[in-house]
């Protein structure tokens, strides 16, 4: 067991953001609707873990939120529409909000005995 130098954010889809994915035309995802369940609840039983660094008050959290929301979007976005062809045309702080719950976390703890494997997405 390892504790990481991060904090993290659990990103949970709201119901605009199911409705968004719902209404993606067939050809946008991966699989077709017929072989996925879009529902909120399924969306939020994945949900997304984002980790951040280090925090030390809420202060912390809200300047770390300001800082990635963007990028916390578009790559939600990206797994749904990878050339974002349907993306909302106004990518705000205030649909991020509408769209997503955060869960700030304080710790993360690596339970694996494996060694973390880093693979950039994007340089």
């Amino acid at each position: 067991m390892k504790l990481l130098n991060r904090a993290a954010f659990a990103l949970l889809p709201r119901q605009p953001f199911a409705d968004w994915v719902k209404g993606l035309p067939a050809d946008a995802g991966e699989a077709s609707e017929d072989e996925q369940d879009l529902s909120l609840v399924a969306l939020r039983a994945e949900g997304t873990l984002y980790l951040i660094d280090e925090v030390f008050s809420e202060d912390d959290f809200a300047a770390a939120k300001l800082r990635h929301w963007r990028q916390m979007l578009e790559n939600e976005l990206s797994a749904w529409d990878e050339f974002a062809d349907h993306w909302p045309d106004d990518l705000s702080p205030e649909l991020f909000d509408a769209w997503f719950e955060l869960q700030p976390q304080l710790m993360a703890i690596d339970l694996s005995a494996s060694p973390l494997m880093l693979a950039p997405l994007q340089e």
